[in-house]
């Protein structure tokens, strides 16, 4: 039976103390882009980085939230991979503890890499213990939503981890396989929804937590016949060119514009906050200049699938009640950071937060023009991704402003300093062989401490024979056919497939 943290005497107190704070409490809104890099929008991302956004893929709507809130330019996913990051923001919690770090089938002695991988949790566990935001805002007086990708397992809907409404256990079919001229990928459907669930949660007396969980960048063949039209007119980019990417991005962007204005309409601007946020780094637009060529224009090194800044930085805009328009932020923020962010927000005493929380709030430094720290359990940022994507298994630590990368297959390790080299070009290990040391130790401890799940040794590996990855369905395709991943396998590089 799942422990159920807020249900009891302690969710009718809450309950009852909610009734008359539900007009002073305010809206919540997160909206969860898929496979978008933190330069993917025509939305810079950094006040002194001109390609810090996209040279092709047009956002107006998403500029216009930009110039009404706030940007944070150090904002992390908390994985690499779409699943692990979705459960992270459900629970609060790293992947690495959640044991959850990856969405696709593990790699294993068939594949013949030099490491295997270890098995992770998937799909979200119904008695697992632990407590979702969605229960925990239910608990506090909350209506709670999700609609769109949930990505957590094919029965284990919202429903049964505290939403009120949602579109089901959905996963990337639900966007592979739409077929809707009228509505593609349900840029117009999705945040209608939400509008009338928030409308009539506020009728009811109630705030509202809506999470909008898009669709768009993984069904680009999807993407409106008016939007490719002003993609293919527009003159191709340097990091960017791909028309069907560009247009599914612009119609992820009139779905933001629909839902804003739709919050005019009923008068709850003012008192919702709207997030904006990627749920990993980007994948790789095909024939563009990898980045981790010399001449690369692309800001940010690596992407979806290893540990470099591409694969888990992302955009991040917020607007809402206290925040200063067209406003910026430093503090480095992750997806986590989310549980308790929203808990302050509904009003839920820190005292009655479910344990083993590792997100800290960021709401004052939101109140404080976007400086401040964030208070977590623990100091620094771990990332954990003990598998092979677009990289070998490696596990990442950022303190401060330094980040280590830690690759086991061959037990390297790369040392950068971000505030000076966000592009990850000079490796300081081996001059600064202390703060390296540091930073190791640092990240081997959380990891023992909440016992991640480590690669192992492949006894069966064979260098004499070929690396290769495991198969996946991709969208439109037979689900009997199993489609290899177009990868090259280089022990040579901190990350391969470019």
């Amino acid at each position: 039976m799942k422990q159920r943290l807020f249900w009891g005497p302690l969710a009718v107190t809450l309950l009852a103390a909610s009734a008359g704070l539900a007009q002073e409490r305010p809206n919540i809104a997160l909206i969860l882009s898929d496979d978008q890099g933190w330069y993917g929008l025509s939305v810079q991302m950094h006040p002194d980085l001109p390609n810090s956004k996209s040279d092709f893929f047009h956002t107006p709507r998403l500029e216009e939230l930009a110039s009404q809130g706030m940007r944070f330019t150090d904002a992390y996913s908390p994985s690499p991979a779409c699943s692990p990051t979705r459960l992270s923001i459900q629970n609060g919690r790293n992947p690495a503890t959640n044991r959850m770090t990856k969405a696709e089938p593990i790699a294993t002695a068939f594949n013949n890499f030099p490491l295997l991988p270890p098995n992770h949790v998937y799909p979200i566990a119904i008695d697992r213990e632990y407590t979702t935001v969605g229960e925990v805002l239910q608990a506090a007086g909350y209506r709670t939503a999700h609609y769109g990708k949930w990505h957590l397992g094919a029965n284990e809907p919202p429903e049964a981890h505290g939403y009120d409404e949602s579109d089901g256990p959905t996963a990337n079919e639900l966007a592979w396989e739409w077929d809707d001229p009228d509505n593609p990928l349900d840029i117009i459907g999705m945040p209608a929804k939400a509008l009338d669930f928030i409308r009539r949660a506020n009728e009811a007396g109630q705030p509202a937590f809506v999470q909008l969980s898009a669709l768009g960048l993984h069904g680009a063949e999807h993407a409106s016949a008016e939007a490719v039209a002003r993609a293919q007119a527009r003159p191709r980019g340097e990091m960017h060119a791909s028309v069907r990417s560009a247009a599914v991005t612009e119609d992820l962007d009139t779905s933001v514009g629909i839902f804003m204005d739709g919050l005019d309409e009923l008068g709850l601007s003012d008192n919702t906050y709207v997030i904006y946020m990627g749920d990993n780094g980007h994948v790789r637009q095909q024939n563009a200049m990898p980045s981790n060529h010399p001449d690369s224009p692309a800001p940010l090194m690596g992407d979806k699938g290893n540990l470099s800044e591409g694969g888990i930085r992302v955009p991040f805009i917020i607007r809402g009640p206290g925040i200063e328009a067209n406003s910026w932020s430093s503090v480095p923020i992750v997806g986590f950071d989310f549980f308790p962010t929203f808990a302050e927000w509904a009003r839920v005493d820190p005292a009655d937060l479910p344990a083993g929380l590792e997100g800290g709030s960021f709401a004052a430094v939101l109140e404080n023009g976007g400086v401040g720290e964030i208070q977590r359990p623990r100091e620094g940022l771990v990332f954990h991704f003990p598998h092979y994507q677009s990289g070998t298994p490696q596990s990442a630590i950022r303190v401060g402003d330094y980040k280590l990368i830690k690759y086991y297959e061959g037990n390297k390790t790369t040392l950068f300093d971000l505030a000076n080299d966000i592009g990850e070009r000079n490796n300081l290990a081996m001059q600064m062989p202390e703060k390296a040391a540091e930073l190791e130790a640092t990240l081997d401890e959380y990891l023992a401490s909440v016992n991640a799940d480590l690669p192992a040794v492949n006894q069966d590996y064979d260098p004499t024979q070929p690396t290769g990855f495991p198969g996946r369905r991709r969208r439109g395709a037979d689900p009997n056919v199993i489609v290899p991943y177009d990868t090259t396998y280089d022990p040579e590089s901190f990350y391969f497939g470019e």
